[in-house]
This record gives C-alpha cells, structure tokens and sequence, in this order.
C-alpha cells in the first residue's frame, strides 16, 4: 500500500495518511527556520523585548543594591542614635538647652551615653590669621565634651581625639569636609588653625590640630565644624554651659520609646522647645524613595517591553504575508490549520524568549557596572528576572496569536495562487 493509500481507500484516510507526515516534533524546526533565515530582522526583533527586560532587571538590580548598601550602613551606624537640639518658643524666638541637659537626658530611662555640644556662633576657623573674619566659608566651631567620638562611633582619619587632658587647652579635631576645605589632609606638629571670635566674643588665637575626623553620615553637622574642648571655649569665646545639641545612644529595644521621654527630662517646663530627632530615620527615608522612584522606571520599562510585542507581532504579521507560498505548501502536504497556527505562534515565543533571556544578560551586565561603579554589592533580584522573562513570553504569545490565526485560515489553494 502506497503512503497515499490505495484508490480503494475512502477520502477520509488518504487525508489522515496526508497530516501523518507533520509531526510535533518537526514544529521547532520548521519555527526557526524564519528566525534564520531572516537574521536581522530577527535581530532587531529581539532586540525590540530586550531593551525592555534590561530596563526592568536593570532598574531594579540597581535599585536593590543601592537599598542593600543603605541597610548595610544603618545596621552599622545603628538605629539607636537620638539627637536633642534647641527649637523654638511659642513667639518664635530660638529656645536654649538648660545647662543642665545633659545630666538630665543621661538619667533618662534607656540611655545608654550621652555627649553635649554647643555651636559657638561668635567663633570662626581659618587656615591662617590674614584671612578676613567675614570669609566663613560655612564652617562651624563647635564646643564638645571629649566623648563625642565615642557617642557616635566615629573614626579619625589622622591623630586623635580631645581628651580630660587636652579640652583645657587650644587643640582642635577638625571635621571631614572642614579638613577638606582648609587643604589640611596630613597632619604634624605645625599643624594650625586659626579660630577667632566675632562680635567682640574673643580675640583670635592659633589652635594646634590634633586629629581629623572621618565622615559622619548620621551627624553631618560634625563634618563642617571645627571641634574645642568646653573649657577652652568658656575661658576665651565666652561659652555660657549651655549645650545646643545632646548625642544620645538608647537601648536599641527602646529607642521610640526613650525619644518620647527625652524632650520633657530635657526641659520638664517647656518640653515643647526641645527637638528630638532619630538621624537613622534620614537614610530610611532614602529607601522609600528609591522604591517611589522605581516604580516609575519599571513602568518605563513596561512600555518599552509593549514597543517590542507591537515589533514582533508587526514583523510576524509581514513574514506570514511573505510566507503565503510556503504556507500553501505546507498545507497541501497534510499540516492541519492547528499546526500552521503553532509554528507561527512558536516562532513569536522563540523571539520573545531569546529577547527575554537577552535582556536579562544586558540588565545584569549593567546593573554590576553600576554596582562595583559605586563600590556596592551587586545584588540582581531573581523575581525581578522571573518576572522580566514571564513578561516576554506573555508579549511574544499575544504578538503571535493575531499572526499565527491569520496563517492558520489561509486556504492551501489562496496560498498557492502566487506559485
């Protein structure tokens, strides 16, 4: 019996004998052999879904390792860091901090240390004594028990700290971005700035720099100040005791609670001039932010996938339109319209998919350019890329399901007219 069947046989089993020689197994072949044999356009069609899916991995890699450093610096710089400064009375003039705050907050329930600070708004620092007093430049002096480095867990960068010993006399530690402006990046014996008094607070004097400090993200106010010893300050720019700012760390399991506590202990007669702060909560706002600013990017990003499911299904649409001959061949060799409409739409997943898998090696590519950049750790989110390639593949299926039906209904004898 011929693979045709016998004259005999009714029309039924010859058409039967006909679809036996389409296999499913011969669908992937027959759904690339478009891909290759039109290289660029698949190229470009590719690229159209992998721009999109880099977005998104991209963004949200970057996004997740900026978040994932952020974290990593408040659980080193802890949570538990309070600040106590002067706010402002009722008719709106600036308070002050009782002299005695800092006894008063350190007996508070969950303190753990203390240290008080006070601006010296008649006082400036230059780098030497024929600069005009008017030329600030922003920085501060600031007067400073010699436990300040210990409340904040700071770090010199050079020298040391004041001490019981070396607050009595002039010695200075000067701030990050103070150093910076002053040009001072090394430190010896001749090391001097100068600090002179304003408004007739004090005459100008050369204090001997001692240490230099490195940033402090939770205190940024350091950075800019020029630090003294209390007893220097009260003897020549006339320092009354009166603190402007407390450091405070609280027990970690009580920090909300211990900062409820703090403005009252502070001042118990006017509780309302007292600012209570949580540095911390600065850098966790930043992480809202970021994710605020993330969802906009990834809807960027899902536009663009949308740009490239309208690529492909317009160059699958012009390939079923150039491949009617084909088609009509196929059909007339036994492949059921289901089969026509499979490898259409197989092909448009095939697409989607490399564009998919693409995009995500793009996306990861940048996202550890940007990370090592920066000096983050790079952290690529596998639901991000879960979800990038599942989005693929669903804008591959419905750009190929308009082609794929429109193949299918094509009538062997219509497709074959151009032969």
């Amino acid at each position: 019996m011929s693979a045709l069947g016998s004259p005999a046989e009714p029309a039924g089993r010859q058409v039967s004998a006909l679809r036996s020689r389409v296999h499913p197994s011969d669908l992937l072949p027959l759904a690339t052999t478009g891909l290759r044999s039109r290289r660029l356009r698949t190229a470009l069609s590719i690229l159209g879904i992998a721009i999109g899916i880099a977005a998104i991995v991209a963004v949200l890699g970057i996004t997740r390792s900026s978040q994932s450093e952020l974290l990593t610096r408040i659980d080193r710089l802890g949570t538990n860091l309070l600040t106590v400064a002067n706010g402002t009375t009722i008719a709106g003039d600036e308070s002050r901090l009782p002299s005695t705050a800092g006894i008063s907050s350190a007996r508070t329930d969950g303190v753990q240390r203390v240290t008080a600070t006070a601006t010296l708004e008649d006082a400036t620092v230059f780098r030497t004594d024929r600069i005009p007093g008017t030329n600030t430049g922003g920085l501060e002096v600031r007067a400073t028990e010699s436990s300040l480095l210990d409340t904040l867990d700071g770090h010199l960068a050079a020298g040391v700290f004041l001490n019981a010993a070396t607050s009595r006399y002039p010695v200075a530690v000067l701030g990050h971005e103070v150093a910076a402006q002053l040009g001072i990046a090394h430190l010896d014996p001749a090391t001097r700035v100068w600090i002179e008094g304003r408004d007739g607070a004090g005459k100008g004097r050369w204090f001997t720099v001692a240490g230099i400090l490195r940033p402090l993200e939770l205190a940024p106010e350091i950075n800019r100040a020029a630090l003294i010893g209390m007893p220097i300050a009260v003897d020549h720019f006339g320092y009354d005791d009166h603190p402007t700012r407390l450091y405070l760390r609280a027990d970690t399991d009580d920090v909300v609670q211990t900062a409820d506590l703090l403005a009252r202990a502070v001042n118990p007669q006017a509780p309302d001039t007292v600012t209570v702060s949580r540095p911390s909560e600065a850098l966790v706002s930043r992480v809202l932010v970021a994710e605020s600013g993330t969802t906009l990017l990834l809807g960027l990003g899902a536009v663009a996938i949308l740009v490239g499911g309208i690529g492909i299904a317009n160059v699958m649409v012009i390939s079923v339109l150039e491949r009617r001959t084909e088609i009509g061949l196929r059909r007339a060799l036994g492949a059921t319209r289901r089969q026509i409409a499979a490898q259409f739409l197989l092909e448009s997943l095939l697409l989607a998919t490399l564009g998919g898998l693409t995009g995500i090696a793009l996306g990861a590519l940048v996202t550890y350019a940007a990370a090592l950049n920066r000096g983050w750790q790079p952290v690529i989110p596998s639901a991000g890329i879960a979800a990038g390639l599942l989005a693929a593949v669903a804008i591959g299926a419905l750009a190929g399901l308009y082609p794929a039906t429109r193949a299918a209904r094509l009538a062997p004898t219509d497709a074959l007219r151009a032969v």
